[in-house]
């Protein structure tokens, strides 16, 4: 296919604004299908009837299922890619409430809390969803955030101060447990960051 002035374009492949544009519509299009419709039940097809675009536009992209999901993740947990920074400014002994607040305040955002619930819940129920959210957990963050501690079993500890806040989550955003669900987040910050500073710097 050629344009007026005789030069050949890729088919479904647009260029420029309309280009970005276009993949941006694509990704949030299958943050809302992995949504409202889980990993398992979401489908490429699906993705790109949404979008209002060819599959083969989809799979241009981002490629596979699984790599378009990696895709929707990376940008719906990148809020949560300055917990580094957040560790590092301050006295380490103060750093539990630094972190637990960041990670608090990244869920109590709606913005970024309804992309992050359904990652979570795709992760929960879908093995291939779930090495995905590990990847991407672990290499883009938890590594980060224990280089930051310079001690010898600095990834057992962020990974324990991890479970601890993603457990919190799980049960205040997801499962909604009362009266965790309703609780001011000062309280929870107040009574959970003790705990994460003991897995991090703790005996």
């Amino acid at each position: 296919m050629s344009d007026a002035g005789g030069t050949t374009r890729r088919r479904g492949r647009p260029r420029g604004t309309e280009s970005a544009g276009t993949r941006d519509r694509i990704l949030a299009t299958a943050r809302e299908e992995f949504s409202e419709r889980g990993y398992e039940k979401t489908s490429v097809r699906g993705i790109a009837k949404a979008a209002g675009v060819d599959p083969a536009l989809v799979h241009h992209y981002f490629g596979t299922k699984e790599q378009v999901f990696e895709a929707a993740v990376e940008v719906a947990f990148a809020p949560a890619m300055d917990a580094p920074e957040t560790i590092a400014e301050g006295p380490l002994d103060a750093v539990g409430e630094r972190l637990t607040r960041f990670v608090l305040g990244v869920w109590e955002n709606p913005a970024t809390r309804a992309p992050l619930l359904a990652i979570l819940r795709s992760a929960v129920n879908n093995e291939t969803a779930a090495t995905v959210f590990r990847r991407l957990i672990v290499g883009r963050l938890l590594r980060r955030v224990a280089a930051q501690l310079n001690l010898p079993d600095a990834e057992l500890r962020v990974e324990l101060a991890a479970a601890q806040l993603v457990g919190c989550a799980m049960l205040r955003y997801v499962i909604r447990v009362e009266p965790l669900a309703s609780a001011d987040p000062e309280q929870i910050v107040a009574r959970l960051a003790p705990v994460v500073q003991g897995h991090l710097t703790g005996p």
